[in-house]
């Protein structure tokens, strides 16, 4: 049997006077290009069996936003997404303005069977959430994530 693949990612958060936010990415490319609501996810990206998880996910995060997280990071464990995929998760505090993102692409022959081949970025646009809109935005397999946050942020609203 193969082994599961296996990506890393961070979950970067925000307080406000009233309520926690969370930033959360939507895919690029053409076949998200129209899904909204569970199709966003936390910046995250496959890394290799000899690198750290923790080291995976902040290079991931810089490689799809353009910022590199800092801070004091909170381990949220890891979830398993419906495809099987494993994903370790880490939590920080920090602020980003979306409308800066700047994104790594990849390559596609799009449209299909055409041979012409397009770029696309990894993914298109972030966004901050409340909790309550992130929990409907978030890909299923991420959900629990952010209920893993509450549960580390005792403080929280």
């Amino acid at each position: 049997m193969p082994k599961p693949k296996r990506s890393a990612g961070v979950l970067l958060f925000r307080r406000t006077a009233s309520e926690i936010e969370v930033l959360l990415a939507h895919p690029g490319g053409p076949f998200w290009k129209h899904k909204d609501e569970g199709a966003w996810s936390i910046p995250k990206g496959e890394y290799g069996d000899q690198e750290d998880p923790l080291a995976a996910a902040k290079r991931e995060f810089a490689e799809e936003t353009g910022v590199t997280p800092s801070g004091d990071f909170i381990p949220l464990g890891e979830v398993r997404q419906p495809g099987g995929k494993i994903v370790s998760v880490w939590a920080v505090e920090g602020d980003l303005d979306p409308r800066n993102l700047l994104s790594n692409t990849f390559s596609l022959p799009w449209p299909p069977n055409s041979g012409k081949w397009q770029e696309f970025p990894e993914i298109d646009r972030a966004e901050w959430f409340s909790l309550v809109t992130a929990r409907r935005k978030i890909l299923k397999g991420q959900a629990e994530i952010l209920d893993r946050l509450l549960q580390n942020l005792p403080d929280a609203p």
